[in-house]
């Protein structure tokens, strides 16, 4: 049975209005919501990733496969807020969330209030973006299953009023298998896999690089850290992972993160650049053909 998702913060209920400042979206009334409903009610699928520009790039990709009637160009609905970026093509939204756990926090917290406003029933959200691989050719797409954070533990850990606040960080397997399931193709010619991965709070040191302003550690720490991790199964590692998962846990909202390996930090720390625009597409793929299974439904 379809439902709109329940928050879990009981001083909601008590405000008159609700102001999105960060997405600059103003809810005037939160008893009367049916302007939102009217902007954002048949949203089915929130997705999300790094930048504008590549929200923008999914926005325009996703309108001509889902046969959006509307080609003209997609518009920033969160223009006004000069901080994130919202595309909006048929039952489907496009925002950009920066670069890290903290500043998704923030545009995450105010997503799960739009499409709770707006009654969108049953949304699921997605975070597409890119990430080092461990042990994986690069250019393979990794779906998280469990995600781990910088202390290697299956958790995303919190800091609130002062207090230390662990939650669990898993995504449900049934948006996974759809996924593998319904993204790939035989002659796709890269890897769809499933595997775990580790969000860090730091794209240098905490990930274990070397080519960072400071290291203060050796090659062969290095190395045996990352084997650390993948004998723990885990696959990748970017930056977000471990807060997506725990937020959407507890809100008990579905959802996944497909990311794409631009190398293998088993052999290195950087980028090849002339692989990454070609790289940084495939999700794309994946979610899409993933987002016309949903709506077939």
């Amino acid at each position: 049975m379809s439902q709109n998702i329940q928050l879990k913060n009981p001083h909601l209920e008590g405000m008159p209005s609700d102001y999105l400042y960060h997405l600059a979206i103003n809810v005037p009334d939160t008893k009367n919501t049916s302007d939102i409903q009217k902007q954002f009610g048949d949203v089915r699928v929130i997705c999300t990733g790094g930048t504008a520009i590549r929200m923008l790039e999914l926005a325009k990709y996703l309108g001509k496969l889902l046969g959006v009637q509307d080609t003209s160009e997609p518009v920033d609905m969160c223009a006004k807020g000069h901080r994130y970026a919202l595309y909006k093509v048929g039952p489907v939204i496009c925002v950009s969330h920066g670069v890290g756990s903290s500043t998704f926090s923030v545009v995450l917290h105010e997503l799960l209030k739009l499409v709770h406003y707006a009654r969108c029933q049953d949304p699921i959200f997605l975070r597409i973006g890119t990430c080092g691989g461990i042990g994986v050719t690069p250019g393979t797409v990794v779906v998280t299953k469990d995600a781990f954070n910088g202390l290697l533990r299956n958790e995303h850990e919190i800091a609130i009023l002062g207090e230390r606040v662990v939650r669990p960080a898993q995504f449900p397997e049934s948006v996974i298998k759809d996924i593998l399931a319904y993204g790939g193709r035989p002659d796709d010619g890269f890897q769809i896999i499933s595997g775990n991965t580790m969000g860090t709070d730091c794209f240098y040191e905490g990930q274990g690089r070397t080519d960072g302003a400071i290291c203060e550690y050796t090659a062969e720490d290095k190395m045996k850290f990352l084997h650390k991790c993948h004998d723990l199964g885990i696959r990748n590692i970017e930056m977000e992972a471990s807060f997506f998962a725990s937020v959407t846990q507890k809100i008990g909202v579905k959802a996944g993160d497909i990311c794409v390996t631009l190398l293998n930090r088993l052999d290195g720390d950087q980028v090849n650049a002339e692989k990454k625009e070609e790289f940084e597409h495939r999700p794309f793929l994946v979610v899409g053909r993933y987002i016309q299974h949903l709506l077939k439904k």
